[in-house]
């Protein structure tokens, strides 16, 4: 039961890696590329959608690796996950403080409601999500090395 748990858990913190991943290199290049207000459009909608979907992601993540390094603690790997977890907290604090405020305030801008520095704000952003993705994906290669 242990051994699914650590498989479910590493394959949905993964996922979200990826899905960040995407946001920070993908996605954002490619509304930054877009003409006119397409792409401050793009990003508020993508605000919104993801806005509303990460954050029961990233609780879902900590908690499934709380209960892995709990039902885990006596298992070569433990510390691997205990780390993996305080990364995880780490994003989540780091969501709260300072993504999570500009997420809010550019989901709801609209090319006739937007302040002028928008672009300095989702750069501001953009900043700090790298970061954040640096420290997720540090936490799910630690989740995959205590598997090994």
């Amino acid at each position: 039961m242990l051994n699914a748990l650590e498989v479910f858990t590493t394959v949905v913190v993964g996922v979200m890696v990826g899905v960040e991943f995407s946001v920070a290199f993908v996605m954002n290049r490619i509304f930054d590329a877009l003409p006119e207000d397409s792409g401050q459009l793009g990003r508020a909608h993508g605000g919104r959608m993801l806005g509303a979907v990460m954050p029961v992601w990233y609780i879902t993540s900590l908690v499934l690796v709380a209960v892995w390094a709990i039902a885990g603690r006596h298992r070569p790997g433990a510390g691997l996950v205990v780390t993996a977890g305080a990364l995880l907290i780490l994003s989540v604090v780091m969501s709260i403080l300072l993504l999570v405020p500009i997420n809010n305030r550019g989901k709801t801008w609209t090319p006739e409601n937007r302040p002028d520095d928008w672009k300095e704000q989702m750069n501001r952003w953009d900043r700090f999500h790298y970061v954040r993705v640096a420290v997720i994906i540090a936490a799910f290669t630690l989740l995959v090395a205590a598997l090994a």
